[in-house]
């Protein structure tokens, strides 16, 4: 890795996607597969997940620290927030979608569709008005490693949501080979979802009554095949940024034109900004947490109107 950043047209220079850090900083190593960064902005720390560790762990930015946040955690994957600052987490081990209340219980979201077990719910986002919208893949249940071999019940992977009054979990979207990551734009009128397996990201358009619409592609990865999207984030400016795995994290103007990336010595699993003014980029990758200050300041993935928090 010869540079951090990679300039593939010149809308990622004159963005200030670039005047950032110049190298990544470590935060912390000894992951298996490091997974789901969550900044907590009332507590200014961090929170992710070692998923063969079956470990939660927590880093303080005041201190540097990192401890253990939860242990035994149902192979955790992907992290958010909701509305009200509670954080919401898919448990591929467990098969679940979990919320953790203030007081420290968790409050199971989903566990089965049509009364049939989930696959391994991967990533989750949340809409201003409650809907939990989730991946489930089957990653969790093709070995013991990320969590426990067994046959799918449903006999598919698909995207999934919940109804905020009634807690039923509807079909979203459905006709993908691994859904993963997931986030909504800034208007919450799109909905973006990661297929890995697929090799591209597809944008939805969510209706008033939170269903999708067919999707289309939004950009893909056979220009670099090395690339396996998984999570995603914006930036104020309408940027995507997703990690590509083995690609390091890629940027997308929002035409959907691949305009810069950063380089990262291991595969990238999950981005996610932070900090106190919201410009710093935390990155897992394999076995580490690494975080960069950027020239750009990133959107909360959950929340009303997907404001920046204060």
């Amino acid at each position: 890795m010869d540079t951090l950043y990679e300039c593939l047209d010149d809308r990622f220079r004159t963005g200030r996607c670039m005047n950032g850090d110049d190298t990544l900083d470590v935060l912390y190593t000894g992951c298996r597969w490091a997974e789901g960064p969550l900044y907590l902005p009332a507590w200014r720390q961090l929170v992710w997940s070692d998923i063969p560790n079956d470990r939660m762990l927590r880093w303080d930015e005041e201190t540097g620290a990192v401890s253990v946040f939860r242990r035994a955690a149902g192979h955790t994957n992907g992290n958010t927030l909701d509305g009200q600052g509670r954080i919401v987490t898919c448990e591929q081990g467990n098969r679940r979608v979990t919320r953790t209340e203030h007081n420290g219980t968790v409050t199971v979201l989903a566990d089965r569709w049509q009364g049939k077990r989930l696959n391994s719910p991967n990533d989750a986002a949340v809409r201003s008005d409650g809907t939990v919208y989730f991946s489930d893949p089957d990653f969790g249940i093709t070995s013991d490693y990320e969590g426990y071999r067994a046959d799918s019940e449903i006999g598919a992977n698909n995207v999934y949501r919940t109804d905020p009054a009634t807690g039923e979990v509807r079909l979203a979207a459905d006709g993908f080979a691994a859904p993963n990551g997931l986030v909504f734009s800034a208007d919450e009128r799109q909905l973006y979802v990661s297929d890995t397996r697929a090799g591209y990201i597809r944008v939805f358009d969510v209706r008033e009554d939170g269903s999708l619409s067919e999707g289309r592609i939004f950009a893909e990865a056979s220009a670099r095949p090395e690339a396996r999207f998984d999570n995603l984030r914006f930036d104020d400016g309408g940027r995507l940024w997703a990690a590509a795995m083995n690609d390091g994290v890629h940027c997308y103007d929002p035409d959907g034109t691949l305009i810069g990336r950063i380089n990262v010595p291991e595969a990238v699993s999950n981005i996610s900004w932070g900090g106190a003014k919201r410009n710093r980029l935390f990155l897992t990758a394999t076995t580490s947490l690494y975080s960069l200050v950027s020239g750009v300041t990133g959107v909360h993935p959950t929340g009303p109107g997907r404001q920046p928090w204060r």
